[in-house]
């Protein structure tokens, strides 16, 4: 047993020795690992002690968690190995906050994805009607600090204001107002109203505009709403025919009673100055007729009879004992007569 025991400690420390010198790689230089090591991390070192900041942008720049500057746009430089930690805030680009509907971006634009979000849109108005409303509310970050760290989600407060304002205007409107003519007016309102909240709150946003989206009756309603609508222009449309033809038959009617008062007008006139005549008239004829009043007899007589006699067709005076005058009726039309022969 000792001699096979030692026969095979003697196999295996000759094989152990012979394949511990086959299989030993050959050694690095340590010179070479440290050299590669500390060029790693001068290249990382590098890499980390300055960034960029866009012509949009604004960096707040923290050292060990406290905020110790503010940058500007353009090339800045920090302390490596995590001792600074930026964050870059888009403080000049506007921002929006879809609501009751989402836009996904392909490629360079955006398209609506078709999801409804009812509990964001649907609201009740004045007149308890229920109305889907899809909104956008577009801001801007106007100070990065107050931004980061006045309020723990400013985008989330962001949210539920402008939910909350939305549904105030949309409740003080009747549900007529709000799809038609209201729309531009409770966009302002919002804005402003949620403006004013924003700065109690101080986090640093500033609100661009708010712009209604859809403004539709709900689906299931949809039918009725359209039957409504049509009744209502139809209405509109019947007024109108009927302010037209008002407004083309009361200025005819005013203009012919115009000149109906104007005609009695103008004829009362003509008959008091033809009154006023007659009456100077009559006093003259009366001065003169107290001074010589058979001379004045005589020329009325013959003002008289130049009035008319022009106006009787034909004259005849007979003495006693001369032919009646009927035979002689014809007679003016017989010289006529005679005298066209004669020539």
């Amino acid at each position: 047993m000792s001699a096979s025991g030692n026969t095979v400690e003697s196999i295996l420390g000759r094989g152990g020795r012979g394949s511990g010198r086959r299989g030993t790689p050959p050694q690095v230089p340590r010179g070479l690992v440290l050299g590669a090591i500390i060029a790693v991390f001068g290249i990382w070192g590098v890499s980390s002690v300055y960034y960029t900041v866009q012509p949009e942008e604004r960096a707040v720049v923290k050292r060990f968690g406290a905020v110790i500057a503010t940058k500007d746009p353009g090339l800045h430089f920090k302390l490596p190995f995590g001792l600074d930690e930026v964050q870059v805030i888009p403080t000049e680009r506007v921002l929006k906050q879809e609501f009751g509907f989402r836009t996904t971006a392909v490629g360079e634009r955006s398209e609506y994805d078709g999801r409804e979000f009812p509990d964001e849109s649907l609201m009740l108005s004045g007149d308890l009607n229920i109305i889907d409303v899809e909104w956008v509310v577009q801001y801007r970050i106007s100070d990065p600090m107050k931004y980061l760290y006045a309020m723990r989600e400013p985008t989330r407060t962001l949210r539920d204001l402008a939910e909350s304002v939305m549904r105030r205007a949309v409740g003080n409107r009747l549900g007529s107002e709000v799809l038609t003519t209201a729309r531009v007016e409770i966009s302002n309102t919002v804005r402003d109203e949620l403006q004013v909240a924003m700065s109690a709150y101080d986090v640093g946003i500033h609100i661009v505009t708010v712009e209604l989206q859809d403004v539709v009756p709900p689906e299931a309603v949809q039918p009725a709403f359209n039957e409504v609508n049509e009744a209502r222009q139809e209405r509109e449309r019947m007024i109108n025919e009927a302010q037209k033809r008002a407004n083309q038959q009361i200025p005819l009617a005013r203009g012919q009673a115009n000149r109906a008062i104007a005609e009695a007008e103008g004829y009362a006139t003509e008959r008091v100055n033809r009154a006023h005549g007659e009456t100077a008239r009559f006093r003259s004829i009366l001065t003169e007729y107290r001074e010589a009043p058979e001379v004045t007899r005589t020329r009325m007589y013959l003002e008289a009879l130049n009035e008319v006699l022009p106006k009787v067709g034909s004259v005849v005076v007979t003495q006693d004992g001369q032919m009646a005058p009927v035979p002689l009726f014809n007679l003016r039309d017989a010289q006529p007569r005679a005298a066209g022969g004669a020539q």
